[in-house]
């Protein structure tokens, strides 16, 4: 034909690099962990216009190379379709856009009503250009004339677009991910920018798969954990959206090691060994997600193991074999899907209020009981967001129990532990077991502990006024309290607004597990202490005591739990050691309380054990704290 081999100096090197990476991509997506969401969808669908658009790009040059009968049609015919998946692509991102940005019915409208007509618009006029002569043809010798350039009109018609949908609604995106995209998008336009400058036209299709590439890293990465071969925890909900979404059930297997709970605790390589081989082994199309430092949790289709359950009796048996290698504590939740959890996609809640009621080392398989329980357990966290919010101290929902406490010396009731239970709409009753957990994890603790300070006061000065002997009542706070820098002034400002002496109010802490902790407490008491509060080291003998730490802090009584009296009843030798411990701190000055005594037995041996105070069912099951009129005597 005597024309060069293919006009705009273009060169087929970067399109076969686009259908490379294009099914690169798809062999990685194929093989590897991805979520099947909308969005994804709209990204492979962009992939596969990217990939016909860089073949339909060599396939039109081709053609031009080969024509020797002066027959043009089929390039103008190509030329139409390489450009219509090309802005196909375009029309697809601006979809992908107002997919990720959530925009509601009548806020999409317009964006896709624009982005459509730019497509409609541009798509017809090149056609038309062409037809015409006023666009892209083909001399009778072959000699290309470019004409009215209509795909750059599109391409800045649609970057414009695309870039004042992301503007407008920036609030919207992570501003990490928006200059992310908006970089990408700058690079692109450069790119085109410098290739028409040289006359160029092998990029062009390359300038479409950057922005592409940058949705693929920033909102479809799901990074592998390498050590477990595990994703991350955003990865779970968008699997649980798309199983929802698709109507397709899975089962679940939840494995908590808390004492691997915590940031700096790595699993020992053998248990990382095993979290990697273990699904493999066990099920079909498994995926191993890393909820937290402790948590690990395995998700798999249904369809995929319809014998799932001689699989995880299997993989059961499995587990318990390896488990005495590892001497981890652990609890294992077993499941499959509940449309009703699915559709909140509240798994991970669902699962972590079933732990918190599970012992330790053991197995569960969720039944109907257990939603009926979590459901429960929302049903409260939401009246305690209430409470919170409200800040009530008189907060009726809010009952004052307490427990009496028998006073050996005078052999009189004259102190109390205050206690709470929530009286809820609907729920009726709700004890402390039930609410005291959820408040600590979702910061809404403090809160109560204020209310059952100001409810305590107030009874104390009710029963004072009355002339009732009352030498204290102690009211329990929780570790996480005393993190909070308001802690002292809020428990300073409760009780000498109730215009009681400070000592009739005493504290009950627990001992602290870590030195942040230990600190805290340190610094309350020195701080409280010289008001005249007293302070009380509860459950003392559970599995923490630091004797060293306990000396330090200057505490008024020591209370021995329940466990501690029971162990003393075992034998001899358990109530000698108990009892020297009692005997220990008297010797220091510190009055020691007994919890959980039940009957005559349990108070004999308590009082020969160095006891001052004695606390259990044999005095008083926990009543409302009104009753207390029926223990504590009034003054000579």
């Amino acid at each position: 034909m005597g024309q060069q081999l293919y006009f705009d100096n273009f060169m087929p090197a970067a399109d076969i690099v686009i259908l490379a990476v294009c099914l690169v991509i798809g062999v990685l997506f194929a093989t590897s962990y991805t979520v099947r969401t909308a969005r994804f969808g709209l990204f492979i669908n962009m992939l596969i216009y990217l990939f016909l658009a860089a073949a339909s790009d060599m396939m039109l040059h081709d053609c031009y190379a080969h024509i020797t009968d002066g027959n043009y049609t089929p390039i103008y015919v190509i030329r139409v379709v390489y450009h219509g998946f090309m802005f196909l692509t375009f029309l697809l991102y601006v979809v992908y856009l107002v997919e990720l940005l959530l925009l509601d019915k009548k806020t999409r409208k317009p964006i896709m009503r624009v982005a459509t007509g730019i497509f409609t618009f541009v798509f017809i006029t090149d056609i038309i250009l062409s037809i015409t002569g006023h666009g892209f043809r083909l001399s009778p010798d072959g000699t290309p004339t470019p004409g009215i350039n209509m795909f750059m009109v599109g391409y800045v018609l649609f970057v414009a677009d695309i870039i004042y949908i992301m503007l407008r609604y920036r609030k919207r995106i992570y501003n990490k991910a928006l200059f992310g995209m908006l970089g990408t998008i700058g690079v692109s336009f450069i790119i085109l920018f410098m290739q028409e400058r040289h006359l160029q036209s092998s990029f062009t299709v390359s300038s479409f798969l950057f922005p592409t590439i940058a949705l693929l890293y920033l909102f479809h990465s799901s990074p592998y954990d390498i050590e477990t071969g595990s994703v991350n925890i955003s990865a779970f909900k968008d699997s649980v959206r798309y199983y929802h979404s698709k109507g397709r059930d899975f089962y679940f297997i939840s494995m908590y090691l808390p004492s691997f709970d915590s940031e700096g605790k790595a699993l020992p390589e053998n248990l990382q060994a095993l979290l990697r081989q273990f699904p493999a082994e066990h099920f079909k199309k498994a995926v191993l997600y890393k909820i937290s430092y402790g948590q690990m949790l395995l998700m798999m289709p249904e369809r995929s193991n319809p014998d799932f359950d001689v699989q995880i009796k299997e993989a059961v048996s499995a587990f318990k074999d390896e488990y005495d290698k590892l001497h981890a504590d652990f609890k294992v939740v077993i499941g499959k899907s509940i449309e009703e959890i699915s559709r909140r996609n509240e798994y991970l809640s669902f699962i972590k209020d079933i732990h918190r009621n599970m012992e330790i080392n053991s197995f569960h398989m969720v039944d109907e009981k257990d939603v009926t329980t979590f459901n429960r357990s929302e049903d409260i966290l939401k009246e305690l967001e209430d409470i919170f919010k409200k800040h009530d101290l008189n907060d009726e929902r809010i009952i004052p129990y307490c427990q009496p406490v028998y006073n050996i010396k005078n052999g009189k009731y004259d102190t109390a532990e205050a206690l709470m239970r929530l009286n809820l709409p609907g729920l009726g009753m709700v004890f402390p077991d039930q609410f005291i957990p959820l408040a600590e994890e979702h910061g809404y603790i403090h809160i109560l502990t204020k209310i059952i300070l100001h409810k305590t006061c107030e009874n104390i000065k009710n029963l004072l006024s009355e002339g009732y002997e009352v030498k204290r009542i102690s009211v329990n706070v929780s570790m996480p309290e005393l993190r909070d820098e308001t802690f002292t002034a809020d428990i300073e400002n409760i009780i000498s607004s109730s215009n009681i002496p400070t000592g009739k109010v005493a504290i009950e802490v627990t001992e602290s597990q870590t030195d942040s902790d230990y600190l805290n407490v340190k610094d309350m008491i020195e701080k409280l202490k010289g008001t005249g509060i007293k302070f009380y080291l509860d459950d003392f003998g559970t599995g923490y005591s630091n004797m060293e730490r306990i000396m330090k802090l200057p505490f008024d009584i020591i209370k021995f739990d329940r466990s501690l009296v029971l162990a003393s009843q075992s034998d001899e030798r358990s109530e000698k050691i108990v009892g020297r411990l009692a005997g220990m701190f008297a010797d220091l000055h510190y009055s020691v309380l007994y919890e959980g005594v039940e009957d005559e037995t349990d108070e004999k041996r308590c009082i020969d054990m160095y006891a001052s105070y004695l606390q259990g069912y044999k005095y008083s099951k926990p009543i409302p704290m009104d009753e207390l009129r029926n223990f504590f005597s009034k003054s000579a």
